[in-house]
């Protein structure tokens, strides 16, 4: 039986000033929970509040504790239960995603499997684009960070626009211009207004962003407004994709009618458990699933999805997960592949997180 779920926070400043279309930050917190059996652990972990781990120690451990780790979908369901009437959009479902990971993690250790083969490996690698390209990086930042992923193999790339609330749409061009120019035909190009900008705003922006051969465009207005989704795929041919923000399948099967490819992220939408089934649904509509960072904990499930478009790349989380743990793939041809070792592959690193823990 389970014997343990505990968590715990971890706090680490950003390399350099980050921000994108909507949002600026200096640190971004890891929330890791244990889940142990048998001796084996098992980890997970979000990206968040630390009022993550309050939830998981409050209100999900003890409906996961004494459970057979052998049931994933059972805890999941519990924990879904749980958190009725705290609402799980939000820091709550983060922090039921984390869980659920971990337990995802210890079933294969316990068993001794990769967890890729586990769940059932669709793909042996899975591809990958590069991803950061804030609006406070300067030219030869930006173009460094650009150049640097190219130079790994990696054939699609992604810079922030949206700038100040869509403010700065001069500057979002000038900087798509100078990552076309950077890149060349050398991969292609993405961009990210995290709903920076109005739907007749976005639309006038996309024919421009086409002149530039950019093929993703993410977010360009609220994840919120369906219908400005939709507006704005409706006058573009480039690809319009957003999910990120999704808790619950409900939201992303509301979502897949106005995107060209949905996008999830393990760590909020509810755990490998849920992921899976946004999987489904998204294939339902005959479109494809991309992950949203958290590269340690999407390889695995995403090798697991028959209708997978890539895995982001992002900077900061790429960063944090080699520095916490070990194990983390590096990519090659534009692909990474799962870890051949028991669970998700990625072993903690309790000393080179202690300087940061804060909860």
């Amino acid at each position: 039986m389970i014997e343990s779920v505990t968590a715990s926070a971890y706090t680490i400043p950003t390399d350099a000033p980050e921000a994108d279309g909507t949002f600026a930050w200096d640190s971004t917190t890891l929330v890791l929970v244990e889940v142990s059996a048998a001796g084996v652990t098992g980890t997970g972990w979000t990206y968040g509040s630390p009022a993550c781990a309050t939830v998981v120690a409050h209100d999900l451990a003890s409906v996961v504790q004494g459970r057979d780790p052998m049931d994933v979908g059972g805890s999941w369901n519990a924990m879904r239960s749980a958190l009725r009437n705290i609402g799980r959009p939000g820091v709550a479902g983060m922090a039921m995603s984390a869980v659920d990971c971990a337990l995802w993690d210890l079933k294969a250790r316990l068993l001794g499997l990769p967890l890729h083969r586990l769940l059932g490996a669709v793909h042996e690698s899975v591809p990958v684009y590069g991803s950061g390209g804030f609006t406070t990086y300067d030219d030869r930042q930006l173009a460094d960070q650009l150049t640097g992923w190219v130079a790994q193999g990696i054939p699609r790339v992604k810079i922030k626009i949206g700038e100040s609330s869509g403010a700065r749409e001069d500057r979002d061009m000038v900087r798509v211009a100078l990552a076309r120019d950077v890149i060349g035909s050398a991969a292609e190009l993405y961009v990210d207004a995290n709903g920076g900008y109005t739907v007749g705003q976005a639309c006038r922006v996309a024919s421009r962003l086409a002149s530039y051969g950019v093929t993703w465009f993410e977010e360009p207005v609220s994840s919120d407004d369906l219908a400005g989704l939709g507006a704005v795929r409706d006058q573009t041919g480039i690809d319009v994709t957003a999910g990120e923000y999704g808790y619950d399948l409900a939201y992303f099967s509301r979502m897949c009618p106005v995107v060209d490819c949905l996008q999830s992220d393990v760590t909020r939408c509810g755990g490998i458990t849920e992921l899976l089934r946004i999987a489904a649904v998204a294939e339902s509509h005959g479109l494809q699933l991309s992950g949203h960072c958290a590269p340690g904990l999407h390889l695995a499930p995403l090798s697991a999805i028959p209708n997978l478009r890539h895995l982001e790349w992002f900077h900061d989380h790429t960063r944090i997960e080699s520095m916490l743990f070990d194990g983390l793939p590096t990519p090659s041809n534009g692909t990474a592949t799962p870890p051949d070792s028991p669970g998700h592959g990625l072993t903690w690193l309790p000393p080179a997180a202690t300087t940061y823990r804060v909860a």
